[in-house]
């Protein structure tokens, strides 16, 4: 049954179809039961003349009825499947391995579904099952083993992971594993991070060729995986690099950068040219701007390469300042340092102390105004720190004119003296700068006409002179000068940071040159080294989540950080420090170099992806065999005429229209019928938002809360309601349901007034935002929250207040304490009871959780998605929140009540 869109799980039962004759045949050998009818008197007897006559067979059409239920009960037994995957082959045992190395997170969706529909045939077939993952957990390889039953409940649990693959220890587990005679099954990921990455694959491949026979599913033609990383800014404020794999046409991809609270700063586009693997984009950005970056993404890649985490590296500068001109604060308008400090101030941290002392802490820039020879022990220490990633700044002034160049910490040989312009001594006028450069820290600035140099500090003549140039004066004499001493950078203005020798220090352009040399140095807010703990970390969606509970500290400041699951990307504090403290950002892209295409198709037989997932279709038609049965009874009962004078076309008529006819028959129902059906029975009601996925989420997720109240409370909920609040009546819904995502559309006319008077006369609201997905837990409102504030600004409402610890909501059903939902780690807020109004219900719930999400069911009552972090029991406790809410909206305050009955006995006892 190759191609054809129908199979069945169990072929062997349609055999039974042959026994349909059969059936027919003894149906009607039996003849159906005699009618009865009862005498009247007997002088009425003679008059009586019964034209009723009992059939001696049964009539074809019931025949054909029964034989139709025999058939759907043989069909749905044999386990029919609609769009049904590749079969597994003939072997006695299944191995499936996964690719869930981060840049599977694109994709993921596509691989767990494949992952599933092998894993469900094999548990239906009673087949061996074994699935093992290729990025490895906090307690190394992992293999799922066991009854197939349990198997794929935990391969359901699967997610990307935000750490690279080691295919090459999978390897070596599943070599020394005995699985006896299985066929493999490789959900493959066709990349690579490097050559060790690549040599690990291929030794996979040849492990799993050699279990079994070999089939590779590979993703097709979709666009290469993407890694971003942050570049040392070079001009720009901010620059990035965008990277693919291998060469490609020529693409523009979207980057956004987001603030700690989760709001889109601004946006910016990288271009692949055609036959380019790498992209580059630029963000210019205010300074106040700048230093509120938490992180960049790119737009549509769900994973953790494509996004860039910031820390106090990349936000803020801290400058020392050292000069040995007059005191700064007994003559300020004569020290080099008063004006220093006043341009630096709006842009970094400035501290002033001498050299030693400043580069004992963590400094980006140090800044010598005026100071000659070093000695050399100071001289020794700024080297060491410059070479190790410091940039040293000098000024010119009287006192290194006379030393010169002596300690050797200066960019060029200098000219001992200075030379003066512009006096009557002097054949020169003072000059202005050059045009700077088209290439070099200060590329882009325009010279400001009105500072004019009046002395200055001559280099030496050498053949790398101009290369060390990065600003000249009219003349083409050096006016700044620098170089790169191991990691770090040299550098020397030629005049003095007083207006003593020039007007730099009076201009912009001051400014604007102590922030093109600012932008070379690197952060110093969290360069240390030690012990780490994990406050945020990436998922393999590339979302910044909670920190797992057992993952243990780690030790930071050694070379380039091993991301794995031991160091997941993301925030990491000082162990034992301050809450406060600034975060370190563990970036993958630190760790990988970048990605290689992977040639797998020579190991086995090549596969695309699952993109549609099968459907069952036994609960169908068991359904559609017991509708039947239900016709057949009424039929056989209006045949016997137990059920009045009524014709049998008739009676036939009425279950057919109770069965299949009963959406028809309620779309066409008057509006005030409707309204009588939808108030007999207990629904709950989402809000239409008009976003399709939304409204998905939000009508699978009260499913899914409807199933969870009727197994385990008296409420038995009917289908849940999609509502417009608009248009629809509200009053008939105990409690809705409206989600708020940032992209929700404005509301119509009269929508408020409605909202405010379904409030007033009872009703609850919960809003969802779901902005626990998109920001971190206190870092101000995320989009969703300012949506909803736009939204409802004129809803008249009691204050909103964090949920109170002994509020009803806690204890409706369960006892909480928390309340999670798809995300964990934010509060709850509920409007403040009026006394004597509503009985004290909040009316207004408000959470960031998406409840939906987490309570989401499929048409056979399984989890649509994961919730992290804490899985499985932090769903469990979603869905009792769920059960709280229903009942609170249902029965108000009256578990609050029940405090007081100890009280109330007493007094009537009195």
């Amino acid at each position: 049954m190759a191609g054809l869109p129908l199979a069945f799980t169990h072929p062997l039962l349609l055999a039974a179809l042959a026994l349909l004759p059969v059936i027919w045949w003894l149906l009607r050998l039996t003849p159906p039961a005699p009618r009865r009818q009862r005498f009247p008197p007997t002088f009425l007897l003679r008059r009586l003349e019964s034209r009723a006559r009992t059939p001696v067979h049964t009539p074809w059409w019931l025949l054909l009825l029964r034989c139709l239920i025999a058939a759907l009960l043989i069909v749905a037994l044999a386990g029919p499947v609609w769009n049904p995957q590749p079969l597994l082959g003939d072997r006695a045992g299944v191995l499936v391995v996964l690719d869930d190395g981060f840049e599977t997170g694109r994709d993921f969706d596509v691989r767990r579904r494949t992952l599933l529909a092998l894993a469900e045939q094999a548990r239906a077939e009673g087949r061996a099952l074994t699935v093992a993952a290729t990025a490895p957990g906090r307690s190394g390889v992992r293999i799922l083993a066991g009854p197939p039953a349990e198997v794929l409940a935990a391969a359901r649990e699967l997610a990307p992971q935000p750490w690279p693959a080691d295919r090459a220890a999978l390897a070596r587990a599943l070599a020394d594993r005995r699985l006896g005679e299985v066929e493999v099954h490789w959900i493959a990921s066709p990349w690579a991070t490097d050559a060790a990455d690549e040599a690990g694959a291929l030794e996979l491949a040849r492990v799993l060729a050699a279990k079994g026979s070999l089939s590779v599913y590979l993703p097709g033609d979709a666009e290469p995986p993407l890694l971003l990383r942050a570049l040392p800014e070079e001009g720009a404020d901010l620059a990035l690099a965008v990277e693919r794999p291998r060469p490609g046409p020529a693409r523009a991809v979207g980057l956004v950068a987001y603030g700690p609270g989760g709001e889109g700063i601004a946006r910016s586009e990288a271009r692949f040219p055609e036959g380019a693997a790498s992209a580059r984009a630029a963000f210019t950005l205010p300074l106040e701007v700048h230093n509120r970056l938490a992180r960049v993404e790119i737009e549509g890649e769900r994973t953790a390469a494509a996004v860039w985490l910031f820390d106090e590296r990349w936000k803020r500068r801290v400058v020392g300042l050292w000069g040995g001109g007059p005191d700064a604060e007994a003559q300020p308008l004569l020290s080099e340092l008063h004006y220093l400090q006043r341009a630096l101030e709006p842009w970094a941290e400035v501290r002033r102390a001498p050299p030693d002392e400043l580069v004992a802490d963590p400094l980006s820039l140090l800044v010598l105004a005026d100071v000659g020879r070093l000695d050399e022990t100071t001289a020794a220490r700024l080297r060491a720190w410059v070479e190790a990633g410091g940039v040293l700044l000098r000024f010119a002034g009287p006192r290194l004119a006379a030393s010169g160049d002596a300690d050797g910490l200066v960019p060029v040989p200098l000219r001992r003296g200075e030379r003066v312009l512009g006096t009557a001594f002097s054949t020169e006028g003072p000059l202005r700068f050059a045009p700077f450069p088209a290439e070099g820290p200060f590329a882009g600035l325009a010279p400001d006409p009105e500072v004019r140099v009046y002395r200055q500090l001559l280099a030496r003549p050498s053949p790398d002179l101009p290369q060390l140039t990065l600003a000249t004066l009219e003349d083409g004499t050096p006016a700044v000068t620098g170089r790169r001493l191991g990691r770090g950078w040299l550098l020397l203005v030629h005049t003095a940071a007083d207006p003593a020798w020039s007007d730099l220090p009076l201009s912009r352009l001051f400014i604007d040159l102590l922030r093109r040399v600012l932008a070379l140095a690197p952060g110093a807010g969290s360069g240390g080294s030690g012990l780490f703990v994990a406050d945020r970390v990436l998922d393999g969606y590339g979302r910044l989540q909670p920190a797992p509970a057992d993952l243990l500290p780690v030790r930071l400041g050694e070379g380039t950080p091993r991301v794995g699951p031991g160091l997941p990307p993301g925030l990491w504090r000082p162990a034992g420090g301050d809450a406060e403290a600034p975060a370190v950002a563990v970036n993958l892209a630190d760790a990988v170099s970048g990605l290689r295409p992977l040639d797998l198709a020579g190991f086995g037989t090549v596969r695309g992806m699952v993109r549609e997932a099968q459907i069952p279709l036994a609960p169908w038609l068991l359904s559609a065999a017991f509708a039947l049965a239900l016709l057949d009874l009424l039929l056989a009962l209006a045949l016997r005429g137990l059920l009045g004078r009524t014709r049998p076309a008739a009676t036939a008529v009425l279950p057919l229209a109770l069965v299949f006819a009963a959406a028809p028959l309620r779309a066409q129902e008057p509006a005030d019928e409707a309204l009588v059906r939808l108030a007999a029975e207990t629904r709950l009601a989402y809000v239409i938002t008009g976003i399709p996925e939304v409204d998905r989420a939000s009508e699978a997720g009260l499913r899914g809360l409807s199933l969870v109240l009727a197994l385990r409370t008296s409420v038995e909920p009917g289908d849940p309601v999609g509502v417009d609040p608009a248009r629809d009546e509200l009053a008939l819904f105990p409690l809705l349901y409206w989600p708020v995502p940032p992209e929700h559309p404005p509301l119509g006319p009269g929508t408020l007034q409605r909202v405010q008077a379904y409030l007033d006369h009872g009703g609850t609201i919960l809003f969802d935002t779901g902005d626990g997905g998109r920001i971190l837990p206190g870092a101000g409102p995320g989009p969703g929250e300012m949506r909803l504030q736009e939204l409802f600004a004129g809803l008249d409402l009691p204050p909103m207040e964090p949920l109170p610890p002994d509020h009803a909501l806690t204890r409706a059903f369960y006892l909480l304490r928390e309340f999670p939902g798809r995300y964990a780690g934010f509060g709850l807020w509920v409007s403040r009871p009026e006394p004597g109004v509503n009985d004290g219900v909040s009316a207004v719930i408000v959470g960031y959780h998406d409840w939906a999400g987490a309570w989401a069911v499929d048409s056979l009552g399984e989890p649509l998605h994961p919730v992290v972090p804490g899985g499985e029991r932090q769903r469990e406790l979603a869905r009792r929140f769920g059960v709280n809410l229903a009942m609170y909206a249902l029965t108000g305050n009256y578990k609050t009540d029940q405090v007081h009955v100890p009280a109330i006995l007493e007094r009537l006892g009195q």
